[in-house]
């Protein structure tokens, strides 16, 4: 008889989820997943929403004084690019994890939406108020 190497992975899975497999009735694990998504049935508004305060607060940093008049809109374009491409790489990671879904198209309009802005102003404080670029 011979032993594959991946048998061994799939009796010590069994194992596992034999012994993982602490509750016998459905009814339990059916409150405990209602017990879940209660807990986090609006957490993808609360973060946008949390994204969409913080940006606004350092927009308003960033913009409460003039800026520099030289190369205005060219500053102001490669800091939207640079949060764009910020704010897309990070969507990546997000989407590698799993974690990039969405209800319906509200909660994604909504997050995507906030987590640009917050990108986009958090390169904007960094350009404009650290005083290296200017």
């Amino acid at each position: 008889m011979n032993w594959d190497f991946l048998d061994v992975f799939d009796i010590l899975t069994d194992v596992l989820d034999l012994l993982g497999n602490t509750s016998t009735s459905s009814e339990s694990s059916c409150e405990q997943k209602a017990l879940v998504k209660k807990k986090t049935k609006y957490l993808t508004e609360k973060i946008s929403a949390v994204l969409l305060l913080f940006s606004i607060v350092l927009l308003f940093f960033v913009f409460k004084n003039p800026l520099p008049a030289e190369n205005y809109i060219q500053t102001l374009m490669v800091g939207l690019l640079i949060g764009v491409v910020i704010s897309l790489v990070f969507f990546f990671i997000l989407y590698l994890l799993e974690r990039y879904y969405f209800e319906n198209v509200f909660q994604w309009i909504f997050f995507s939406g906030s987590a640009v802005l917050f990108c986009i102003s958090l390169v904007f404080c960094i350009y404009f108020k650290s005083g290296i670029f200017v």
